[in-house]
């Protein structure tokens, strides 16, 4: 599957494995990494030294305006957000969405930029309620929790608040495409005390499980025909089989949260229901990744401006959706 979310005739499900975020043939070009490196180190250092609000204007003029430049992007933007609200891709209703979520964005880029001078403990306080109480009691009763995450708020002050609460969290992260960037945010995590594994090192992903410690996936990193086909405000898509598959094999608890960001840019945290995984068997696998699928549907529609997955989430044919509906049944009658 390409990035733009193209079909692979005969894909098969990838229930053994833990999915790269998004499939690529080669790293990214050197100079677009090293144009990205600087950028991103110039932004943290500037960022650092203005207020964050200006900056969060001037940034979401460009992101909007991205929006608005960028055919493709458009196109996906709108598709994905005419599923959230069940409006056709070209209505005002999806537009100013999109625009909302792409100034929301902003914000986002601009928090990512500042954090490397916010201490661990600075970074957790940006974070309200009591819901990591919640993640605590579901990790030290269980045998390990996979925190089913999506993007939506900003996951990285959260994992920088359950890291200062003492707990071993690790996070899967895509290391592929510019590792030199990777390596950059891997350390700044890492200083906080959440672990990053690169997405291709499944041994260590199972030893955190096995360890009975946390583990954070992202599941919406876009439509990829080999996932495991569920149904998202009511359309045949994919979920990746990475949290189903690594519960199932680890008898882990799946725990979908729900990040939101509060009027006075703070971040509350709430949790869904947690879902269990029974066997391996292709059933099971599809009937929990529904339930995830069930679990966002919940969490992004409590702040559709504040999703920020610009990929697509959706197949682009009715034939590829029928493909779907098709292996799901066959996946839901197979308990062997």
């Amino acid at each position: 599957m390409t990035d733009e979310g193209r079909s692979r005739a005969g894909a098969k499900p990838a229930t053994d494995r833990l999915e790269a975020p998004h499939r690529r043939t080669s790293e990214g070009p050197r100079v677009v990494e090293r144009t990205s490196v600087l950028l991103f180190r110039g932004g943290s250092w500037l960022l650092a030294r203005l207020p964050a609000r200006p900056a969060w204007t001037v940034i979401g003029w460009f992101t909007r305006v991205s929006y608005l430049l960028w055919p493709t992007k458009r196109r996906w933007s709108n598709t994905n957000f005419g599923h959230v609200i069940g409006q056709p891709p070209d209505s005002p209703a999806v537009r100013r969405l999109a625009l909302r979520a792409y100034a929301t964005y902003a914000r986002y880029l601009v928090e990512l930029m500042r954090l490397p001078r916010l201490s661990q403990a600075q970074a957790a306080t940006l974070v309200d309620g009591d819901g990591l109480d919640g993640v605590e009691r579901y990790w030290r009763s269980s045998n390990g929790v996979v925190l089913v995450v999506c993007h939506v708020g900003n996951n990285e002050v959260v994992a920088a608040g359950v890291a200062n609460r003492g707990w071993p969290i690790s996070v899967v992260a895509d290391d592929s495409a510019f590792p030199e960037l990777f390596e950059i945010l891997r350390r700044q995590r890492e200083s906080w005390g959440v672990h990053v594994i690169p997405w291709r090192n499944l041994r260590e992903v199972y030893g955190v499980l096995r360890r009975h410690e946390l583990l954070a996936l992202l599941v919406d990193w876009g439509y990829r025909d080999d996932g495991v086909p569920v149904k998202l405000f009511g359309a045949w898509t994919t979920l990746p089989a990475g949290p189903a598959a690594l519960a199932a094999k680890t008898g882990a608890t799946i725990l979908p949260i729900a990040i939101r960001r509060q009027p006075n840019d703070h971040f509350l945290v709430e949790l869904d229901e947690p879902i269990s995984v029974p066997t391996s068997k292709p059933a099971d696998l599809q009937a929990a990744s529904q339930a995830v699928a069930a679990a966002l549907e919940r969490i992004i529609s409590a702040a559709p401006d504040q999703w920020y997955s610009f990929k697509p989430m959706w197949p682009a044919t009715a034939a590829e959706a029928d493909a779907l509906a098709a292996r799901a049944e066959r996946m839901a009658a197979n308990r062997k």
